[in-house]
């Protein structure tokens, strides 16, 4: 009686391929810091002359009139919205 030859794959399970499978994800976590989602919604007014030039300090509710939006809930903070939420802090720091 010949012997019954099988084939490796048969074996053990097909594993998958390295380069297909997806890395986990994680989160940096909520805060302001670079990487990390924006725990509120961050605002700066803008002047009323029309020039667009941000005034005032970073608040977490639209201040009314003409404002910009920094960064939504949940976004991703960047070096620039780091460096716009610096700059709002330093006029707040200003005015106090």
């Amino acid at each position: 009686m010949a012997a019954r030859k099988t084939t490796e794959s048969a074996e053990t399970p097909e594993q998958p391929n390295a380069a297909v499978v997806s890395t986990r994800e994680y989160s940096g976590g909520e805060g302001w810091a670079v990487g990390q989602a924006a725990p509120a919604d961050a605002f700066r007014a803008l002047d009323s002359a029309g020039s667009g030039e941000q005034v005032g300090p970073v608040v977490h509710q639209h201040p009314g009139g003409f404002a910009r939006q920094i960064v939504a809930k949940g976004g991703l903070i960047t070096e620039g919205v780091k460096r716009e939420l610096d700059a709002g802090e330093s006029a707040e720091n200003e005015q106090g």
